[in-house]
């Protein structure tokens, strides 16, 4: 694998940091540590596995209960992560499923857009405060950082969902 995608990285970055995990591990892992601002879904996950296993950058690992399999990052895949680390980002893409369904709200019922609207509200707000307690216990600059984004996105978030006309 010459260009890892971000995903791949992601995987690959758990792995190096936290040690050998399943897949079910790593979904839950990834949702906890960046669900905030990079999602991974369990399809992803268990798509990435098996190629990443292929190209050398994990290899299994001991078998677990229920016929799940851990995997470990090899040196290669390590070095791969690396090199993902250090090349050029580019610029970010947005895939969030909220703003596409206010893009299209028009196709709903003033009572469904008002609960798409409502609970967006509330999740949000639930979400800013888990972000500014994660803001405030970070402990190095990067992860401060990323935390003061998250808590930044998630404030810019409930300033769109608050300029959404009621009805």
């Amino acid at each position: 694998m010459s260009d890892l995608n971000a995903t791949s990285a992601a995987l690959l970055g758990l792995l190096q940091h936290e040690g050998p995990m399943t897949g079910g591990q790593l979904v839950a892992v990834a949702r906890q540590r960046f669900g905030s601002f990079f999602s991974v879904t369990r399809s992803q996950v268990y798509r990435e596995l098996p190629s990443l296993t292929d190209a050398g950058l994990l290899r299994l690992g001991k078998q677990g209960p229920r016929s799940s399999q851990q995997y470990v990052i090899t040196a290669a895949g390590r070095r791969a992560f690396k090199a993902w680390l250090n090349s050029v980002p580019g610029v970010d893409s947005m895939r969030s499923p909220l703003i596409l369904r206010l893009l299209h709200a028009n196709s709903l019922t003033p009572k469904q857009r008002n609960a798409l609207v409502s609970s967006a509200r509330e999740a949000y707000g639930e979400q800013l405060s888990i972000a500014r307690a994660e803001a405030k216990q970070a402990a190095d600059p990067y992860s401060k950082a990323v935390a003061d984004f998250t808590v930044a996105h998630v404030r810019a978030m409930i300033k769109l969902i608050d300029s959404i006309p009621a009805g």
